[in-house]
């Protein structure tokens, strides 16, 4: 056994020096051909897979900082135009997560010990919604000349990317100190977004992301800010998730002044939701109802003129076409087009094709979650699509009931109002397949997954210490 361990350990590392040579070889090959910035591309690639093979904590922690951090690049042409009606955007931490990806799969090939999707509550249900998003794509690829393959291959790959950020960090964690330091990183990224954030609100332009292009996106900012607030919240109102909770109360203010400065009404509309899901689960809520009565009182003081009137602005918009009216009040133009596509898809366009849909790209663009999910992959991809967010939040729900720990505790409950808040968000948005709050909520996620199973090792961990020392009294 010892000489067929030596053996395998042999092998592996002659596998690893043979990658790294290649690698290597490869890249000098590669920085004669192509320009000094492919050159300069190619040297960072080799030096992140080189990063990522050796340790894969650090790789999640390159790939914690990338998904709000990297820069955007996009890809546009007639045929994407005509079949989304936006071009492709493919962004750093894509890049990232391939070269992760592939380091990741290429230890798990020397390697018997690790497993390449480690079992989890949530496997299922993940499956079930790529295999329909696959089905309904085929099935409209060969009924519906609207659906391109590519365009759509690339779209369907985007979604298993999000699902990637998860297994991999839920194969990765092992301990309680890996969450804390995952949710510290979490939150020290949000604070830089945040800074970015302010410093944009003198502009008098709605505030995004950094590398969002020349428009921005300030939607999907907001949603992200909502998402990382509950994180915040949920573990300010849990006694004893950190020993020092200054900096938390801190990046409340920070959080919230470039939310208003979005502009965004759905994430507005998410914020309540999302704080009466905290409330309703918190052990604590006073700690939450006491400052939010507070900043709701101060907040016709403080709120500024431009952030009242984007609230008002609904229903205050001069008279244009396309605006809906509901008795005699009229509803603005953006609004009215999200509503009439609910109506559109649900009595018109959805019936025509009930099972499968359309595909995806088989449809216009649809500035909305659950008419997106109906009308490209039908009823088939829509029932997938709520067993997938169901198990979601029994999932953080169990957690949240079962665990013991105070840090687990403030997690799972930042994640319960998290989740709340953004399927609020989704009335307005896509906001289950963009990008850059997708990612950090699905790594988000394999934290409150992968709670369960490290207090329980934790705990036989303890029992066999315990029993050790009784061993050894006896002696």
């Amino acid at each position: 056994m010892i000489g067929t361990q030596q053996a395998d350990d042999t092998l592996r590392m002659a596998f690893v020096v043979l990658a790294v040579i290649s690698i290597a070889a490869a890249g000098a090959i590669v920085a004669n051909k192509l320009s000094f910035g492919f050159a300069v591309a190619a040297t960072a690639a080799i030096i992140i897979f080189t990063a990522s093979f050796v340790s894969q904590e650090i790789a999640l922690y390159i790939l914690l900082f990338s998904m709000l951090l990297g820069p955007q690049f996009v890809a546009e042409s007639e045929a994407v135009a005509f079949y989304r009606g936006r071009g492709i955007s493919l962004r750093f931490d894509d890049f990232l997560i391939a070269i992760i990806g592939t380091a990741w799969l290429m230890k798990v090939a020397i390697n018997k010990d690790f497993g390449i999707f480690r079992r989890t509550p949530l496997n299922v249900p993940i499956a079930l919604y790529l295999f329909a998003c696959v089905l309904a794509t085929v099935n409209g690829y060969l009924t519906n000349p609207r659906v391109n393959p590519l365009v759509a291959t690339f779209y369907i790959l985007k979604y298993f990317e999000y699902y990637l950020v998860y297994f991999m960090a839920v194969n990765h964690l092992r301990e309680r100190e890996q969450i804390r330091r995952f949710t510290v990183t979490l939150l020290v990224v949000c604070f830089l977004i945040c800074l970015y954030g302010i410093y944009q609100i003198p502009s008098g332009e709605r505030v995004s992301a950094p590398f969002e292009g020349k428009e921005g996106e300030p939607n999907t900012l907001g949603g992200y800010l909502v998402m990382m607030l509950s994180l915040v919240i949920g573990l300010l109102v849990t006694q004893g998730s950190f020993r020092n909770k200054l900096p938390l109360l801190a990046l409340v203010p920070f959080i919230l002044a470039p939310l208003a400065a979005t502009h965004s009404r759905g994430s507005w509309l998410a914020l309540p939701f999302m704080l009466l899901t905290l409330i309703a689960f918190s052990r604590r809520r006073l700690a939450i109802i006491i400052p939010l009565v507070f900043v709701i009182a101060v907040s016709p003081f403080l709120l500024p003129k431009s952030v009242v009137d984007r609230a008002a602005y609904t229903f205050t918009q001069p008279a244009e076409e396309g605006q809906l009216k509901v008795g005699n009040v009229k509803i603005d133009t953006s609004t009215s087009a999200r509503l009439e596509s609910w109506r559109l898809i649900l009595t018109q366009d959805f019936v025509k094709r009930p099972l499968l849909g359309y595909g995806i790209t088989g449809y216009s663009f649809v500035d909305a979650q659950i008419p997106t999910v109906l009308v490209n992959t039908g009823l088939i991809g829509l029932i997938a699509f709520l067993i997938l967010l169901g198990a979601i939040f029994r999932q953080a729900l169990r957690v949240y009931r079962e665990t013991t720990d105070p840090l687990f505790s403030g997690i799972a409950l930042g994640h319960l109002g998290a989740f709340v808040g953004l399927l609020v968000h989704a009335v307005g948005a896509n906001t289950f397949i963009i990008v850059r709050i997708m990612e950090p909520f699905w790594f988000l996620t394999a934290l409150v997954v992968m709670i369960p199973g490290i207090e329980k090792t934790a705990e036989d961990s303890k029992r066999d210490e315990a029993k050790a020392g009784d061993r050894r009294g006896a002696r």
